[in-house]
């Protein structure tokens, strides 16, 4: 065993406490990945499914009750409906919640209304860009219809969210390279599964990826890669350095970026043990580490807006 893998087997051992007195974050913090949604209304939602633990009404003062207690005030809602009016209802949303800095839509580049729906949405500036999941937006069978959607998001002032395994992450490397001026924001880690137990091709994936300048990572779904009983991800730092380590190696400081996936991250770990695990991680870099990851890469990423 190397001496670095010595040292992380040694801190995966070294349980991380959580208090009240624990060094703070950052001077800010915004969470740019967050779920609002309400399946009491009459037309339901496409997701998440009946039956989860997830199907139940989720709005910004039930994220607020468990973020505001960590100084994390502000968010980037990510929207998980494929439904092109779901777009209008997170931005009517955000119109009455003023945590809502920025908003990431979901419209499918496929679609013949693509341009259009993202010009309409984009004429509101808490709307910040689009997100293309794997299991809808497959960019490599459309690479025409993504690389055309990716251009209207660029001359948009947009940004575009990708979310895939990393046998996403060489297509969203060529993306980047064929529309540099999109900027790209991997989410939940490129899909490394558990930090003991990475998934074929991420390392390389990641570390391909990261050449593209106009890419950012989001350190999101950190629990929820672990193989472990609902809700019981281990609370120490030390069981996931095989991911944030090479995240970091790869990245740096400069494009690494806060989120919690809430409410999906209860399935890992409650609120709290995702934000410590990830405050004692990045405090651990620095002051100014700790200050970019928190909030000013998400500035740069997304662009958000100032609210008021």
């Amino acid at each position: 065993m190397n001496r670095r893998r010595f040292l992380q087997a040694s801190a995966s051992l070294i349980p991380v406490t959580f208090s009240a007195q624990a060094a703070p974050a950052a001077t800010r913090v915004i969470d740019t990945h967050t779920h609002f949604y309400d399946p009491t209304r009459p037309e339901g939602v496409p997701w998440p499914g009946k039956g989860t633990k997830l199907y139940r009404k989720v709005m910004p003062a039930d994220w607020r009750a468990l973020a505001e207690p960590h100084g994390v005030r502000e968010t980037v809602i990510v929207e998980a409906s494929q439904w092109v009016e779901d777009n209008q209802w997170i931005l009517d949303l955000a119109a009455r919640e003023k945590c809502i800095v920025g908003f990431v839509g979901n419209l499918d580049p496929t679609s013949p209304d693509f341009a259009r729906n993202v010009k309409r949405f984009a004429a509101n500036p808490v709307f910040r860009g689009v997100r293309w999941r794997a299991d809808l937006v497959r960019i490599d069978a459309h690479k025409e219809a993504a690389v055309a959607g990716a251009r209207v998001l660029a001359e948009q002032g947009l940004e575009l969210d990708l979310n895939g395994g990393p046998e996403l992450l060489p297509h969203a490397s060529k993306l980047a390279q064929d529309v540099p001026d999109l900027r790209i924001v991997i989410n939940h880690l490129g899909g490394s599964g558990d930090p003991q137990a990475l998934r074929p091709g991420w390392r390389e994936g990641v570390t391909e990826i990261a050449r593209r300048k106009n890419v950012w990572m989001k350190v999101s779904a950190l629990v929820e890669q672990v193989k472990c009983e609902e809700g019981k991800a281990p609370r120490d730092v030390g069981y996931y350095l095989p991911i944030l380590d090479h995240l970091w190696e790869s990245f740096g400081p400069d494009r690494l970026i806060y989120g919690s996936n809430w409410p999906v991250s209860d399935r890992g770990a409650s609120y709290d043990v995702v934000f410590n695990l990830v405050r004692d991680y990045f405090n651990g870099k620095g002051g100014d580490a700790s200050e970019k990851y928190f909030w000013k890469n998400s500035r740069d990423a997304y662009q958000w807006i100032e609210r008021k």
